[in-house]
């Protein structure tokens, strides 16, 4: 599936705090719940979500979420992207390696909501930020996902 749909519109959030973190979360989870999405993708999107939420506060120096719902007239979903004007990324790949981090962290933030959503994509440079756009569709699970382990 990919993300070319018609959305409604869009939630803005900061990221500024730890609060704002679990704001992310509650939104997260009442827009999902709204379109549809069942317990275990619900709680698969919002773990992705308060991961990206934190990297953004941690790596990022805070920014905001856009929250968008997503129709493809099959299914419903929603893409979620996270902006900050942080010092950005030096090399993508390596920052979605499992394990790798630039912080005191596990390493396995970003590469794991990768696997907990659909689509993920980042765009990035060092000294202009990062904006990293995740996307989840209420019938198909990642998991389920050819090519996923």
């Amino acid at each position: 599936m990919t993300s070319t749909s018609r959305q409604a519109a869009s939630t803005s959030l900061p990221i500024g705090s730890d609060a704002d973190l679990a704001r992310v979360r509650q939104q997260v989870r009442q827009v999902g719940a709204e379109l549809g999405f069942g317990l275990v993708q619900l709680t698969k999107l919002v773990t992705a979500a308060s991961e990206l939420a934190r990297n953004t506060l941690v790596h990022g120096g805070g920014g905001h979420v856009e929250i968008t719902p997503l129709d493809n007239g099959q299914d419903r979903g929603l893409r979620l992207s996270f902006v900050d004007t942080g010092p950005g990324m030096r090399d993508v790949e390596l920052a979605m390696t499992d394990g790798y981090t630039t912080g005191g962290g596990l390493g396995l933030g970003l590469s794991g909501a990768k696997r907990l959503v659909h689509e993920l994509t980042i765009d990035t440079a060092p000294g202009r930020g990062t904006t990293v756009t995740a996307v989840a569709w209420n019938s198909v699970l990642p998991s389920n996902r050819p090519g996923t382990a």
